[in-house]
């Protein structure tokens, strides 16, 4: 069976929706197909599940501390597959919502199975979808990504867990071992440890959240070594084996550091499912690690293929994939004035959070700016003590020639959120002195974005 269209979305995920709602409201004929779940790795396995699993555990970490706020509990525990049972449910809810919205309509049409790129003919891309051919105008790229697993002796042998299957395991690991110390590795290792298991996070490098000023990657470092999370710094893994009651790893530059454990979560990074796309029957051009390359419009090297979210790049962010939705309907449907050239904010979602937008000191200084730093620590906030969430800081690394912010780090309470009144301020072009001399209604930013600014040196 063939088929024709203007568009092929191969990929269901953050852009790849909205694209194809955008697209077939502005009269393109479009198909999307997708060979699992609607919504991508956000929806079902990332941020909607995570982030519900991660409130039962603060709210469980929030009702052992109930003493501090003269509230008394007498016992508390934490029914672990319960949690990750309410998780499952509302990323199945999403789905439901995302399938529903695509129910009764041909524009845009979803077809289920796996997409593979068969070349071109007649001007078209062939997409092949088991027996059903399709020969596509244009064709969008969003496949995402999926666990990106180290090559380590014995790990092939393990069951262990990722970000991707973490959903499916309803045991409480009594003593985890968190494979890398980035976004993904801390935000989980929090949640293991507040649900009751012992965890210990290893990571190669000399710090966690390696792309962190190194003062903020220990400020957070701490805050989690006092819940009892236990780190192992500049450590390789080198070998995993079952001795049959549990695991053993082989730390270390020769292996013989030896950490026991009853489970192992791999949390290495991240690999583009661009391997069997059938990228080469048309010619796409990827890197060594499978990334589309494409240009500040994301269109690649191929007239007619683009690749938005995960799969191109750069910043692997839900907003920023939702975000190459609206370049590509720019560029497609609208003046082509939208671009990459973006600010790109991002957040950490441990308890503290940890926001960030822009260059850190390191990167400011290396890029040659001449540079004022403001912080502040959140244990000198009023606000702060009266909820009893003092732990964190604010940086700001700051343009001394200009006053403008280059970059900002906030450790603290919601700082997913509060971190955005340094991104308007980028995205205006304004001098931190806006900040400064402004009225806040919030006392949090009344105390802590007035008191970054006044003590910047």
């Amino acid at each position: 069976m063939e088929d024709s269209c203007d568009f092929v979305i191969i990929g269901g995920g953050q852009a790849g929706i909205p694209l194809a709602q955008a697209l077939a409201s502005a009269g393109r004929k479009i198909v999307l197909v997708e060979r699992k779940h609607l919504g991508g790795s956000c929806v079902n396995f990332g941020c909607t599940p995570s982030k519900a699993a991660i409130a039962s555990a603060r709210l469980a970490h929030m009702s052992r501390r109930g003493g501090e706020f003269g509230i008394g509990i007498a016992s508390v525990t934490a029914d672990f597959e319960a949690v990750i049972n309410r998780a499952r449910s509302i990323a199945q809810n999403s789905r439901t919502h995302l399938d529903h919205s695509f129910a009764n309509t041909n524009n845009p049409r979803l077809v289920r199975g796996h997409a593979r790129l068969d070349g071109k003919i007649d001007g078209c891309f062939r997409v092949r979808v088991g027996e059903h051919t399709i020969a596509a105008k244009e064709v969008v790229i969003n496949t995402g990504t999926r666990s990106a697993i180290p090559n380590i002796p014995g790990l092939e042998h393990v069951k262990f867990i990722h970000a991707g299957n973490w959903l499916e395991r309803a045991e409480r690991p009594d003593h985890l071992a968190m494979i890398g110390g980035g976004a993904i590795g801390l935000e989980m290792a929090q949640f293991y440890r507040r649900m009751g298991s012992r965890v210990t996070v290893i990571e190669f490098g000399s710090q966690i959240a390696g792309h962190e000023d190194a003062d903020i990657a220990n400020a957070l470092q701490t805050i989690l070594q006092n819940e009892g999370i236990e780190f192992r710094l500049r450590t390789p893994v080198k070998t995993i084996r079952s001795d049959g009651s549990g695991l053993i790893l082989g730390l270390g530059e020769d292996g013989s550091s030896q950490l026991r454990a009853t489970h192992v979560f791999v949390a290495t990074g991240r690999f583009p499912n661009t391997d069997d796309l059938g990228l080469e029957t048309v010619g796409v051009a990827t890197s060594e690690h499978g990334i589309i390359g494409v240009d500040e419009r994301l269109v690649s090297n191929v007239k007619g293929l683009w690749a938005a979210g995960d799969v191109r790049g750069g910043p692997q962010f839900t907003h920023t994939s939702w975000d190459d939705y609206r370049i590509l309907l720019s560029q497609v449907a609208g003046d082509g004035s939208r671009t990459t050239k973006r600010i790109v904010p991002y957040a950490v979602f441990t308890d503290p959070e940890l926001g960030r937008v822009g260059m850190t000191e390191v990167d400011a200084r290396r890029a040659g700016y001449p540079v004022k730093i403001g912080r502040y620590d959140m244990s000198d906030s009023g606000k702060a003590s009266e909820i009893g969430e003092t732990a964190g800081v604010i940086k700001i690394v700051i343009d001394a020639g200009t006053n403008l912010i280059l970059g900002a780090a906030v450790l603290a309470t919601n700082a997913a959120e509060l971190v955005h009144i340094y991104i308007t301020l980028m995205n205006a072009g304004a001098p931190y002195t806006v900040i400064r001399d402004a009225i806040h209604i919030h006392p949090t930013l009344a105390e802590a974005l007035q008191s970054v600014v006044a003590d910047v040196k």
